[in-house]
Parts: C-alpha cells; sequence; structure tokens
C-alpha cells in the first residue's frame, strides 16, 4: 500500500469509530476485507488511527472536521506534511483537499485534548502538571518489558532480547523494568517472551506491586487480577503462590497459560472467602483508565460524569470487600490507573473516615511525565 492508501483506510476505520464501533472491532474489519494488506501496512494504519484518537479534539480543528477525513487531514497538518502530496484523488488516494477543509489552529483545552468537563477535575488533580501531563497523553506510550526474577536476570534478559533483535534498556521506575527502544513489534515473537523470561507490562504497574512491599511467604490475594499481569509479578517478587479472582472471571482466562509460562504460582478462585484471611489484599480496581489514556484513548472521549460516578461507587465496594479479607495486622493495596482525585485520594479518605481501624502506611502517584502510565496506590495497614 502507499502511504496515501493507508491514509484513505485510517480514515475509514475512523468513520467505523465514530459511528460507534470498538477501535479493534474497526480495523480487525479492515483487516479481513483487505488481505491484499502486509504486517507493515497494517501496523502503519493502526498507528494512525490511534494517533487520532489521542489527538481527535487538536486534529479535527485542524482538519476542519470531526470526521475520519477530517481527523487523518489534520493529522497530516499537525505532522508538518502536506496535504496536496497525498490527498490527490489518485488510485486509492482521499480525494483532493477542498477549500471548505481549511481548518484551525486548536486552542485551549482542545489544544490539549482534553475533554472540557474532564479539565476541571484533571487540573486540580495534577495542578502545575496538568498541560505537560495531557501533551504526554498526545502520544504513544513506550513499551515496556517485566523480567520475569523466577528465570532470569536483568542481563539475560537484555541480552536474550538482543539476540531476537529487541533492544532495552533499564527504566528507574522499577528493578524489574525494562523500556524496549529498539525491535518493539518482534517482543511477542521473540524467545525470550514465548519462554516466560519476560512479560510486556508497564513500568508504573511494576512499580505499584514493588510499592506493596511483598515479602516471601505472605499470604497474597489479587481480588481484581484482571488479565493478571500484576498477579504474575506479585507471585515473581514472592517466589510462591498467589490467588487470584476477579469478578468477572473470563478476564483471567488467558491466566494460567501466562502462570505455566512464568512459572508462576497462582491459584484462581471464584470465592476468596474460602481462603481468607490474606496477609495482603490487592485491589487494583476498575477506573476511568485516565493514566493509560496513550494506551486506550478511545477511554478519553467514552468516559462522561455519570460513568466516573459509578465507577467511583464500585471502587468504594470494592475497597469494603476486600478489606473484610485482610489478616489482622494485614495490608489493603489500593491502586488504579487513574490521574483524578475522586478515584485516589478521594477514595482512600473515605475509606478511612467509614473504617477508622484502618491507617495509610505509604501512598505514590505516578503520571506519564515519570515515564510510564499514571497510576496511583496506597498502602493500608488494619492497626486494629
Amino acid at each position: 500500500m502507499t502511504p496515501a492508501a493507508r491514509l484513505s483506510a485510517a480514515i475509514c476505520c475512523l468513520d467505523a469509530i465514530l459511528a460507534g464501533a470498538s477501535a479493534e472491532a474497526a480495523l480487525t474489519g479492515w483487516g479481513r476485507s483487505s488481505r491484499y494488506a502486509g504486517s507493515g501496512d497494517r501496523h502503519a494504519v493502526r498507528d494512525l488511527v490511534f494517533d487520532a484518537l489521542r489527538c481527535m479534539r487538536s486534529f479535527a480543528a485542524l482538519g476542519g472536521a470531526q470526521t475520519g477525513r477530517g481527523l487523518i487531514l489534520g493529522g497530516v497538518r499537525a505532522a508538518g506534511l502536506d496535504p496536496a502530496a497525498l490527498f490527490t484523488g489518485d488510485g486509492h488516494a482521499p480525494h483532493p483537499v477542498d477549500a471548505d477543509e481549511a481548518g484551525y489552529a486548536p486552542q485551549g483545552h482542545a489544544a490539549l485534548d482534553c475533554p472540557d468537563w474532564l479539565a476541571p477535575h484533571l487540573q486540580a488533580s495534577l495542578g502545575t502538571d496538568f498541560a505537560a501531563v495531557m501533551q504526554a497523553m498526545q502520544r504513544r506510550a513506550p513499551v515496556f518489558l517485566r523480567i520475569n526474577t523466577l528465570k532470569t536476570d536483568i542481563d539475560a534478559a537484555q541480552a536474550r532480547l538482543r539476540q531476537d533483535g529487541v533492544e532495552t534498556e533499564p527504566h528507574p521506575l522499577s528493578q524489574t523494568a525494562l523500556q524496549v527502544v529498539g525491535g518493539a513489534r518482534k517482543v511477542q515473537t521473540s524467545a525470550a517472551y514465548l519462554t516466560g523470561l519476560v512479560e510486556l507490562q508497564d513500568a508504573s504497574s511494576q512499580a505499584v506491586v514493588d510499592h506493596i512491599g511483598l515479602r516471601c511467604g505472605m499470604r497474597v490475594l489479587d481480588y481484581c487480577a484482571g488479565g493478571g499481569g500484576k498477579t504474575l509479578a506479585m507471585a515473581a517478587a514472592l517466589s510462591g503462590p498467589v490467588f487470584a479472582h476477579d469478578a468477572a472471571p473470563g478476564r483471567m482466562r488467558d491466566l494460567p497459560a501466562r502462570a505455566a509460562r512464568a512459572g508462576a504460582a497462582v491459584t484462581i478462585t471464584d470465592n476468596p472467602t474460602k481462603s481468607a484471611p490474606y496477609d495482603v489484599v490487592l485491589t487494583d480496581v476498575p477506573c476511568s483508565g485516565s493514566g493509560s489514556w496513550r494506551r486506550d484513548p478511545a477511554g478519553k472521549w467514552a468516559l462522561t460524569p455519570a460513568k466516573l460516578t459509578q465507577l467511583c461507587a464500585l471502587q468504594s465496594d470494592i475497597l469494603t470487600a476486600a478489606s473484610a479479607l485482610v489478616a489482622p495486622f494485614g495490608t489493603l493495596a489500593y491502586a488504579t490507573c487513574s490521574l483524578l482525585n475522586a478515584e485516589n485520594g478521594d477514595q482512600i479518605a473515605g475509606f478511612l473516615a467509614r473504617n477508622p481501624q484502618w491507617a495509610v502506611q505509604r501512598r505514590r502517584i505516578f503520571t506519564p511525565l515519570d515515564g510510564g502510565d499514571g497510576f496511583f496506590t496506597a498502602v493500608l495497614t488494619r492497626v486494629k
């Protein structure tokens, strides 16, 4: 495919997304109907689509419309390219740009690709970092790996990845974190990944596990395990077993295979009360995902005040339920991939007001300015 044809394909995918399809469904549908497209074409179209979703407001302004065509035209202009060289109408290229597609320079929250209703909440949460964080959210997220200390160390993992054409650098957020600086698309076919030496996991997510303060011999439950990234990280940190639970068990469907590949001891439980109490319960709760919008940019535009209210209520319920599973003087760890106070500090303050027998031992906030995704974590101990 020519570069111009890739633009046309991205326009079609974005039109489907704007009509209600998920990004993955739109890209999969296009790929199935475009057997002529090679892997390089599919990757390029995917990048165009996700770049447009990250920068939907600013690209729409530059392109003159919030349509697939307007977003791609805006992206071309944002990149400093000449639309006339790509929008030619020749072959599979988009048709030439009309006079009414002049567009305009985005201003204010639009320039930061921030929803207007969320801006005050993010400003209150991020303070003087607000603009810098939102600008970071306009760019693609780095690719991070977690070395599996059950099988390797950082030097050996880097050497094996290098043999597979993947270049990495240690990252300061976690002693187990490697940032991929070359060959990112080779990771999932590399021997290092397929044999469980490394896992794909954001550096901030790894730092959240580090922050808990796990010790060998602890009895640990991952109460909202999801795909199991933190479950596996905790099993490696403990060199021992971890219980995994999720309200939607289907989210854990790949966890047994991942655990086997990693050599990690994971017990999936649909009723964690049977194995209670635990020394540590991690609640990586459902949230707005505002800290990981680089990876799921559609989530930024799908979030509404009503959805945020529902999420906050669910988070409160999860904290209450999970705290009942913690042993006396045990640890309750709370985490979100959110940047919003309503889901972070406010949740902890509300829990402590309702449960004075608990105390915060430590907390930490990560933003994309630290290199990884945005995360909040608080570690609480039952003191009475």
